[in-house]
């Protein structure tokens, strides 16, 4: 039985309640049939034996370090269905005599207090749906939090609980983990406060495919887990994954289990990940992504053979994609990145996680080997998912949702086709306020509000700064010019 094989048949999930073989979320339910999905995992985890814990080895300093900042958190979810009449409605139309039942539920699960003004990280499985949030410290104390953020593309989200004088737990650094080092578990699994288990890190950077598959939504999940030996089980998540100094160094989030209960391999969010998710999520309400504009691929021997590779080593550029970051600063199909600034990547998801550590504007070095086989150092400027370098607020990305497009800047060649010297092309659309209007893809915007635009930062400052209507001079691929306008 080959490695991928005997993968599959473990099963992977994130450490929710009572599901069958698969990956799971590792939080406890009750009550109504609000279980997590199952979800399949793709590679099996490099594994580090070592037969129990050495001797003299004392974790209690640790584990009294940790054990006052982990909570125990406990939600409420409203799930509401709708039951069709289908006699009714033959004589009275779609809807007519039908009845709403809502069904109640709840789950727990784990977090832990990273500031003394009372925030706390968790996982966002762990709050996702909940109409109420309760957070129980070490002493019993409880408090209603409130959601901050939350972040599906990591699983990571962000709680307030009102207060102060609340303990911190130390922060330690994910990067300097080392495969074989010991780490503890601390958690309220089954419902039980404050458990520690002891294991070892058995591998770095792993991709369990997990998070678009259970989200189901258009994310860009970023899955760079660190996998221990550490029991945990269901109500795990969102809890802490500390050092042999008790300072944090991931969040626990799944585990590969036959019965949903552990059974050899857990998986954690890496701290520093989880600091930048953290820190933009407290202080813009939502994520700052930079994208590299690429879609990569781990090198296996298929893809060194077909591609002429000398190695295994880097992670491969499949695709580039036209005015990303990659693009702009030069970089080709084919192409395989082998560092990010001076640390050495073999992996999607070591390249994922340092990418992910970075928000739009940051300048990166990567050091890429081209297809001649040589070796160059590229420097990139991370981009957003709306083509920009500069940090939005919610707010403004929320209005930018509404607009439904994504706009590229025009090439010299395309402006002087126009003879124009300004102007922002619709690159996609989708329904929203443009395409309500009649705009397309391919349409030329050049003024708001008789003010010329000149790129994409200036296109979205104008809109942002309109409160009421927006008047557009548009023009079309062909030279054709006319206005349009819409309410904000």
């Amino acid at each position: 039985m080959n490695f991928l094989s005997y993968f599959k048949m473990l099963g992977l999930g994130i450490l929710g309640g009572t599901l069958p073989l698969a990956t799971y979320v590792i939080i406890e339910h009750s009550s109504t049939k609000l279980s997590e999905q199952v979800l399949d995992g793709n590679r099996f985890a490099q594994q580090v034996s070592m037969s129990g814990i050495p001797p003299g080895a004392d974790f209690t300093e640790a584990s009294a370090n940790t054990i006052n900042s982990v909570v125990h958190i406990t939600t409420k979810v409203v799930s509401t269905t709708f039951q069709r009449d289908p006699f009714q409605e033959l004589f009275y139309g779609p809807g007519a005599g039908g009845r709403e039942f809502k069904q109640y539920g709840a789950s727990s699960g784990s977090g832990v207090i990273v500031s003394s003004e009372g925030y706390i990280v968790t996982n966002n499985h762990v709050i996702e749906n909940a109409s109420e949030i309760e957070v129980i410290l070490n002493d019993n104390s409880k408090y209603t939090a409130k959601v901050i953020g939350t972040d599906p593309a990591t699983d990571i989200a962000v709680l307030k609980i009102e207060g102060s004088g609340f303990t911190p737990i130390p922060l330690g650094n994910s990067d300097d983990l080392k495969i074989g080092e010991w780490v503890l578990a601390v958690g309220n699994p089954f419902n039980l406060t404050s458990t520690v288990t002891a294991g070892i890190v058995s591998a770095k950077a792993r991709n369990i495919n997990l998070l678009s598959e259970r989200n189901g939504q258009d994310i860009v999940p970023i899955e760079s887990f660190i996998q221990t030996d550490a029991a945990v089980n269901p109500g795990n998540s969102g809890g802490a994954l500390v050092n042999t100094q008790g300072q944090l160094v991931g969040i626990n989030t799944a585990i590969a289990s036959q019965t949903g209960s552990y059974s050899g391999y857990s998986f954690a969010i890496p701290v520093n990940l989880v600091q930048k998710v953290m820190r933009d999520l407290i202080d813009y309400g939502i994520v700052q992504r930079g994208y590299l504009g690429v879609q990569i691929s781990d090198i296996n021997q298929e893809i060194k053979v077909a591609n002429g590779l000398p190695n295994l080593k880097g992670v491969f550029l499949a695709q580039v994609i036209e005015d990303g970051s990659a693009d702009k600063a030069g970089l080709k199909e084919g192409d395989v990145v082998l560092k990010i600034g001076n640390k050495e990547v073999n992996s999607s998801a070591e390249l994922q996680e340092e990418i992910g550590k970075r928000r739009p504007g940051d300048k990166v070095m990567l050091t890429v080997r081209r297809k001649d086989g040589t070796e160059e150092t590229k420097e990139l400027v991370l981009r957003n998912k709306e083509g920009e370098t500069t940090l939005l607020t919610k707010e403004e990305i929320s209005k930018n949702f509404a607009l439904g497009a994504t706009f590229i800047e025009l090439t010299d060649k395309e402006k002087k086709a126009l003879n124009i010297s300004y102007g922002v092309k619709i690159k996609t659309i989708q329904p929203g306020k443009l395409k309500s209007i009649g705009l397309v893809e391919g349409t030329i915007i050049t003024k708001i509000n008789n003010d010329p635009v000149e790129n994409i930062s200036e296109l979205t400052s104008k809109l942002n700064s309109v409160n009421r209507g927006v008047l557009l001079e548009v023009m079309s691929e062909s030279g054709i010019k006319e206005y349009k306008g819409f309410g904000l």
